[in-house]
Parts: structure tokens; sequence; C-alpha cells
């Protein structure tokens, strides 16, 4: 009686197909979030930037601000937390999308398994696993400096955040799809500058000068600070920063799929 045929291992043998596509999305996401964290840029502009506003601004009093009888610190953790939202959302992911893009990465990970739709979701979740990173630091920051949120206000404050992350991360990505590389870089950081000095963001629209303050009223910055500090002062949300915001992202979205170029 012959003996059976010996098997040469990886001959004949059925291949592996591609990982689930969730897996696949959450190692993207783990890619985005490590290249975010390990990036010395990165960490200025998502991380120490933020830590600076919300602790310069509560031990400098030289800057004066209308707190409507809240803490100082009080007054000024929602809106950094917001800004924290911006950092990530739109400069860093706009900046590395549109690096990504230039030197061919998209156009290639658009061909794997991946795909185009596993790739922007893996962005986005990078973009939420780093906004997590950055809510610790400054959550354990700003009580160690006496912030006293209100509780019930804080499940808000998590749908605020994300109702910016949307909102931003679609300017990113129209921004990062549209432009060369190089005028990203400019834009993005010169756009977040704006913002925070003048965009509503760290001071409520309603306290800024004139026309202005409806303006910024209207614009993303201003809707989500305005959200963050409703939902951490007053246990809740107004209703117009949410519209702001979802309208935003509906028309920010939209032009994305409208113009966005993958190389």
């Amino acid at each position: 009686m012959s003996s059976p045929a010996a098997t040469t291992p990886g001959v004949g043998a059925p291949h592996a197909g591609p990982a689930p596509a969730w897996r696949r999305v959450a190692a993207q996401a783990a890619f985005e979030t490590r290249a975010i964290l390990r990036n010395g840029e990165q960490i200025l502009v998502t991380v120490l930037l933020p830590l600076f506003l919300l602790i310069g601004l509560d031990r400098v009093h030289a800057v004066e601000l209308d707190t409507s009888g809240a803490s100082r610190i009080d007054f000024l953790t929602p809106g950094v937390l917001a800004v924290a939202v911006m950092s990530t959302a739109f400069t860093s992911q706009a900046i590395a999308t549109a690096f990504d893009r230039r030197n061919g990465v998209l156009r290639l990970m658009a061909t794997t398994p991946l795909g185009r739709g596993g790739l922007l979701a893996g962005k986005v979740l990078g973009v939420l696993a780093v906004e997590v990173v950055q809510a610790v630091v400054l959550v354990v920051v700003a009580l160690v400096l006496g912030w006293h949120p209100h509780a019930a206000g804080i499940p808000l404050a998590v749908v605020a955040a994300l109702l910016g992350t949307a909102a931003f991360t679609a300017l990113a990505l129209l921004v990062a799809g549209t432009l060369r590389a190089e005028g990203v870089l400019a834009l993005a950081n010169l756009l977040l500058v704006v913002l925070i000095v003048a965009g509503g963001v760290l001071v409520p629209p309603a306290h800024l000068a004139g026309w202005w303050s409806h303006v910024a009223a209207l614009l993303p910055s201003g809707a989500l600070g305005d959200a963050m500090r409703g939902a951490l002062l007053d246990g809740s949300i107004p209703v117009g920063p949410v519209l702001v915001l979802l309208a935003w992202t509906v028309v920010l979205g939209w032009a994305t799929r409208r113009w966005f170029r993958w190389q």
C-alpha cells in the first residue's frame, strides 16, 4: 500500500484572502494615530498648543475675559477643547492628507483592498483616537487647575465634539484634495490661528465687536465653541450652533465629494 503523497507547503493550498474590511480600517486608523502622535510638529499643534492656551490664559490675567460669572478655568476649558478638535480634525489632517496626496500615497492606497472608503474611514477614526488622547490630557490638567464642568453636559460635549470633528474633517479633506501640499501647509496653520483669535472659539461670538460677532456665530469655529460652552457650562447645547455645524458638514462634505482629487 503506497503512502499518501507529501504536500509541499503553499502548493495546492488555498491562498488566504484579504483581511475583513473592519480589520483593514482598524489597522489604517492605528497607523494614522501613530503617525500623528510620533510627529513632533503634529504634537506641537495638537497637544502643546491647546495646553499652552489653557494654562497661559488661566494663569496670565493680563488678557481680560468676560466670563459671565464663571471662574476663568470653567470659562476657558470648553473653548480649549474645541481648539483641540480643530487642530486635529482640520490642521493636522489637512497637512497629512495633502502630503500623502503629493507623494502618491493616496493613489496607491486606493488601489489596495482597503480602498478609498476604507482609507477615509481610517483617517476619520485616527482623528477621533487622537482627540481622545487630547481630551484626556486637557481634562486632567484642567481638573488640576480647578475646573468644575457641568456633569450633565459631559455627554453633550462629546456630541458637540463629534459634530465639530465632522465639519472640520470635511474642510480638511476639501483643502487637502484641491490645493498643493505647500499651500495647504501654510493655509491650515494660518487659518487655525485666525479662527483661534477671531473665530469665536475661545471667546464667544457674542463677545466679539460689531458685525463680526454675527459672522463668527456662523463659522464652524464659533458654533463649536458655543456648543462646547453650552454643554460644559450650562448642561445644554443651543440649537443654533448644532444647525450651523450640520450645515457646514453637509456643504463641505458635498464639496469634497465633488472636487477632491486623489493625485
